[in-house]
């Protein structure tokens, strides 16, 4: 049996490892070098290393017999793409899904990041930005110097705050998930006011997110999962056991 799973997650990367130990044939496309770091190399796992063109996944699928969407919650238009090169390459496709987080009391939670960015228009004081690099541009409306976001480590993380001219001091690069005492200590230094992040779940380290936000005194502003339907690693397991037998 052949399984192409699109990862870059946590999650991706451990129903990838539960996939190879059942003897099945798996092939893991990750976007960027950093996710093919943290996949690591695992005997009966093949790594694709580099963003693809819908034509390009539907190459990677043809022959596979199932194809696993394990991207990021927020990655829509990754999503988007590979459910069509399914359907062109004509491979089974099962989506699998991060659990939702519960919303602390008095969180805000807007539709978009360019809907949060609306609404902090309209206020003052610092904003810790945990929404990563490709949401920075949605802030644009806000003075620079209140932006202190937190990016990956990557030369694409600096040079998308360099863009937004953010301060090189509000610059945080560093790779999740952080901890609750980490988060505390950033805001703490940096005199924030708003949180803005998105539900990572338990795995992107969102209950230690908000915690700190509400022991530091901090309005929690979310952005909005988008709604999707799916299964978890159990099911597509099962599903996989299914047909080996």
């Amino acid at each position: 049996m052949n399984v192409v799973v699109f990862s870059g997650t946590t999650e991706g990367r451990e129903l990838s490892r539960q996939l190879a130990a059942l003897g099945i044939e798996v092939t893991v496309s990750v976007a960027t070098p950093l996710g093919a770091e943290e996949q690591g190399e695992r005997s009966g796992i093949t790594v694709h290393c580099g963003r693809l063109t819908p034509e390009e996944m539907t190459a990677l699928l043809q022959g596979a017999d199932l194809c696993v969407d394990a991207t990021h919650p927020y990655a829509v238009e990754a999503t988007r793409n590979i459910r069509a090169a399914c359907k062109t390459a004509g491979t089974e496709y099962r989506r699998l899904l991060r659990p939702e987080s519960p919303l602390p009391a008095g969180s805000m939670v807007f539709a978009s990041a360019a809907h949060a960015a609306g609404f902090l228009a309209r206020t003052q004081g610092n904003v810790l930005l945990a929404t990563g690099a490709k949401e920075l541009s949605a802030f644009a409306v806000l003075e620079p110097a209140r932006l202190f976001p937190r990016v990956l480590p990557t030369r694409e993380g600096i040079a998308a705050c360099e863009t937004a001219g953010v301060p090189h001091r509000n610059i945080t690069a560093m790779q999740g998930p952080f901890s609750y005492a980490l988060n505390c200590a950033l805001m703490k230094q940096f005199s924030i006011r708003y949180l803005v992040t998105k539900d990572g779940g338990a795995v992107g380290g969102f209950a230690e997110k908000a915690q700190a936000a509400q022991d530091t005194g901090a309005q929690l502003i979310v952005v909005r999962r988008p709604a999707e339907n799916g299964q978890t690693a159990a099911q597509i397991l099962a599903r996989c056991k299914e047909v080996l037998v």
